[in-house]
């Protein structure tokens, strides 16, 4: 009972610091796509039997975001890849099937509006944001810029929130993935993501130092479920391509290009 009254003060805290934040459309928009995120992980791994928490939601009252997401702790031990694939892939697939609707609801609520606006609010759109914002606001006049809803951007923090989780590293989701996909070579993937990750920092967005640091202690372990033979079936394997097409369409290494700028000053790179 002691544990449930975490799990729920830091509910209401986080919905507190998204309130602050973003207000109240970001707010119920993203709380909703990180709960479904996780609760689609929390059922799945009941599904197969693996004990598991909760959501945590992590509060966090200051911009960009008004939280650090939501994850929940696997207590079971993992027993096909099966299982792993299935664990795995569940919180991506919901959390883009949530944030999809919520970018087309939020541009259609957005504002177009001329020029000037401050480089301190414009957020990189990924390719798949892009390709929603022609199809729902294909008439925008040139040299003008979209005043984002806050549903639109709670959809593209949603977007963001994902491609991190699908990142082919160590136990985040695209790690499970792809260990679930490969075996033990997935440790190549990782080796090759966390490389990819260190030339992005470099070159292009400083803020992903903490991240890479992480990446770099801890991206190359997975554990290994207890059945390790046994491969995925056709369906599985072709779910696992879809998942990473939508990594790729939904990444972007510097969504805030003001403050990866801005980085580059301060610590004097390139």
């Amino acid at each position: 009972m002691r544990r449930i009254w975490i799990h729920i003060l830091l509910f209401i805290l986080t919905v507190a610091s998204t309130l602050f934040v973003g207000g109240p459309a970001y707010s119920i928009a993203i709380i909703l796509i990180l709960l479904g995120h996780e609760m689609a992980h929390y059922f799945m791994s009941q599904s197969y039997g693996i004990k598991a928490t909760l959501p945590f939601f992590l509060p966090f009252p200051l911009p960009p975001f008004g939280t650090l997401g939501a994850v929940i702790r696997m207590e079971g031990i993992v027993a096909s890849r099966k299982a792993l694939f299935d664990t795995g892939v569940a919180g991506p697939f919901t959390s883009l099937f949530l944030s999809i609707p919520a970018i087309i609801i939020g541009l259609r609520l957005s504002e177009v509006v001329p020029p000037p606006i401050s480089r301190e609010g414009i957020i990189a759109a990924p390719l798949l944001f892009t390709f929603i914002q022609q199809l729902v606001m294909s008439g925008v006049p040139e040299n003008h810029d979209i005043l984002l809803h806050p549903i639109g951007y709670a959809g593209w923090v949603g977007l963001f929130v994902t491609a991190l989780n699908l990142l082919p590293v160590g136990q985040l989701d695209g790690g499970h993935i792809a260990y679930a996909l490969f075996g033990r070579r997935s440790r190549i993937i990782f080796f090759i993501a966390i490389v990819v990750m260190a030339f992005i920092t470099i070159f292009y967005n400083p803020g992903w130092i903490l991240l890479l640091i992480l990446f770099i202690l801890f991206g190359l372990r997975h554990p290994a479920p207890l059945d390790d033979q046994t491969p995925l079936d056709g369906k599985r394997k072709l779910m696992g391509g879809i998942a990473f097409l939508f990594f790729f369409l939904s990444f972007t290494p510097s969504p805030f290009p003001q403050f990866a700028e801005e980085m580059k000053q301060v610590l004097g790179w390139f």
